[in-house]
């Protein structure tokens, strides 16, 4: 990697403990010569400073800092957009699978990045395409998952789904859930799916709700396409992009996943291996 010259900071809105941290980190970075880009939130943590559209702060960085949740980690991601720039995503939030490093190792995790000490995780994207009458008229990348769900109350969707050309079923459901391996400990696995290491080459395909109970979760090659046809009249299905941006459906859409060329490099706590964030995470017994 470069010779990290410029940082950029990305933080999730109204946490007191980054009135305190953002400061100190940038205090930190500066005093060792180092540029700092960012975002109009983190400009509320710290006076004087101007900010920059969250899309525009990783532009000429080598190094992205996020402090939050996994949701702020999330927007960093659409923001970095596959450029190969390292993420360091510390812990402000609540569960958070992916922002693993906590409070206390910012500083000593940013010393390691910046003599090129640091493990880095490349978690491939998953790429989605709605088609319209044949035509793609939007496109995606999704760290964690593409999900089409009911946008009305009390009502299930028909999903007509498909894997490289072969059919799986109509699915008569609250919705589908299509998720990476990154995306194996969010909403599919509250959804009944399986946790996936995160070097499995797989893609899971999890029903919300199905009517019929025998349709399960099922774990594909992600050499695959999957395919989902829209069988819900138009307004009735939402597709929605790591739960935070999408757009509804039309009747006969199809919304074709596969996986992307373009990858997040996630910096990983250097003693802190996947198995030790789930015992962590999910309140699994020690030894």
């Amino acid at each position: 990697m470069d010779d990290i010259r410029t940082v950029g900071i990305i933080s999730k809105p109204e946490v007191d403990e980054a009135r305190t941290i953002v400061p100190e980190v940038v205090a930190w970075l500066e005093a060792r010569g180092i540029e700092v880009r960012i975002d109009e939130v983190t400009a509320t943590y710290i006076s004087g400073r101007p900010a920059i559209h969250r899309d525009l702060v990783p532009v000429g960085c080598q190094l992205v800092l996020v402090l939050g949740g996994d949701g702020t980690l999330l927007s960093a991601a659409r923001a970095i957009d596959g450029r190969e720039i390292p993420l360091l995503a510390v812990n402000l939030g609540g569960l958070g699978f992916l922002t693993a490093i906590q409070v206390e190792e910012i500083l000593p995790e940013l010393e390691r990045a910046l003599h090129n000490e640091h493990r880095v995780a490349r978690r491939r994207l998953l790429h989605c395409e709605v088609q319209r009458n044949g035509i793609a008229v939007t496109q995606y990348e999704a760290l964690n998952d593409v999900v089409i769900t009911t946008a009305s109350l009390a009502r299930m969707i028909d999903l007509d789904a498909s894997v490289d050309d072969q059919f799986v079923c109509r699915y008569r459901a609250d919705g589908l859930i299509v998720a990476t391996p990154t995306g194996s400990t969010a909403y599919s696995l509250s959804a009944g799916g399986p946790i996936i290491f995160p070097s499995v080459g797989a893609l899971c395909l999890t029903p919300i709700c199905p009517h019929t109970l025998t349709n399960r979760p099922v774990l594909i090659a992600d050499t695959s396409v999957i395919r989902i046809h829209n069988k819900a009249v138009d307004n009735h299905a939402y597709l929605t992009i790591d739960g935070q941006v999408g757009e509804p459906l039309h009747e006969g859409d199809i919304v074709s996943c596969r996986m992307s060329d373009k990858a997040l490099h996630l910096i990983r706590p250097p003693r802190m291996r996947f198995f030790d964030v789930l015992r962590s995470k999910l309140k699994w017994g020690e030894r």
